[in-house]
């Protein structure tokens, strides 16, 4: 076995111009990781680093020019890869400042150690058995725009619905969740939003008792990152359920969780894997959340479905889920075809749909 590692620069355009509390989103960069091994060709394993611009740890100037050097010191090892052996290499290969290439890189691996064929974890999920519930994302945007994206949800057989908010008006904003209220209850449709950090720490609990009002099941991440002392004090006094997001980024080690989570005692976390170092970490802040009794769920970072389609994975070897943030792979119209399939408000694996790559190839760089 002679492994060899490389990667390919794609670039994803979205269908509409995705608005968030950071500004307006029109394309994403992802870099497709490729392990294979001469003495078997037929055999790739794929895996993708994404990192998200002003928001990722590993958001830097010299992110391609590390991701090359990880590749390259992969290659030269000349490794033989097993099960038991890939936590030891992302621990000894890949630095944790570079949380998306950790995740790129277990993927790829998981990848390859199952034959190439985009199966990282077998379950009843990729056997076309069981579906995943997801939430409809909505948008930040104008008002008749974030009410278009909220029509097609609800027709679409949502059941949970997310809301961008801290972009426009927070009256227009209230006004949307004043308008699904008065058609659906909260036995009928679930209402969570995601602030992204765009309250001011004056302001945070006022907006967040308006909010309560709306029979929301959470709020993720109303205030910015690194404020752990206030985000405390919001999480036990306010009236709606607070989700940590952003709060997690750059948290690498067991114990340094640990301390976050006891000290803000949130009621749910956000797990991306591409921003928070992978498989392996997530598992660390679920086993966390358990024994703390937080809630969690998982949400994609906006990856092609290469990513996307990892995460589903991990996701499904857990039962009882709540609605997950797994239905990002229609926002781009250059996405790779995958058996990934929306429906009524679940995320389905479609054996009669086949992967076709030739995008990446088409246009990718490396």
């Amino acid at each position: 076995m002679s492994l060899k590692a490389d990667y390919l620069k794609y670039t994803l355009h979205f269908r509409f111009e995705a608005g968030t509390s950071r500004g307006t989103l029109t394309e994403k960069t992802s870099y497709i990781i490729r392990l294979s091994d001469d003495e078997n060709p037929p055999v790739i394993g794929y895996g993708e680093c994404g990192p998200l611009k002003g928001l990722s740890y590993d958001d830097r100037p010299d992110f391609e020019d590390c991701l090359r050097q990880y590749c390259d010191e992969f290659t030269a090892m000349d490794l033989q890869l097993f099960s038991w052996n890939v936590p030891i290499i992302l621990n000894q290969v890949i630095s944790p400042q570079f949380p998306s290439i950790l995740f790129g890189f277990e993927t790829a691996m998981l990848d390859f150690l199952m034959g190439g064929k985009r199966i990282i974890r077998p379950s009843d999920f990729i056997s076309g058995q069981r579906s995943l519930p997801i939430n409809g994302l909505i948008w930040m945007g104008s008002q008749s725009f974030m009410r278009q994206q909220i029509e097609e949800k609800l027709l679409a057989g949502y059941t949970t619905l997310k809301l961008k908010i801290g972009a426009i008006d927070f009256d227009q904003e209230c006004d949307l969740l004043a308008m699904i209220r008065e058609r659906f209850p909260a036995d009928q449709i679930t209402l969570r939003v995601d602030a992204n950090g765009a309250f001011t720490p004056e302001e945070a609990m006022k907006k967040l008792e308006r909010l309560a009002g709306f029979d929301l099941h959470s709020i993720e991440q109303p205030i910015r990152k690194g404020q752990p002392d206030l985000l405390a004090e919001l999480c036990k006094h306010s009236p709606l359920p607070i989700a940590l997001d952003e709060e997690l980024i750059g948290q690498m080690e067991y114990v340094h969780k640990f301390r976050l989570l006891k000290k803000i005692q949130p009621q749910y976390i956000v797990l991306k894997p591409t921003l928070l170092g992978g498989l392996r970490h997530c598992d660390e802040w679920i086993e966390l959340a358990n024994r703390l009794n937080i809630g969690w769920w998982l949400t994609s970072a906006l990856e092609s479905n290469i990513g996307l389609n990892a995460v589903a994975q991990y996701t499904a070897q857990f039962k009882h889920l709540l609605p997950q943030g797994l239905g990002t792979g229609q926002l781009y119209h250059n996405n790779v075809d995958s058996p990934l399939v929306v429906e009524h408000g679940q995320l389905r694996y479609d054996l009669s749909r086949s992967w076709n790559l030739g995008p990446l190839f088409m246009d990718a760089s490396h």
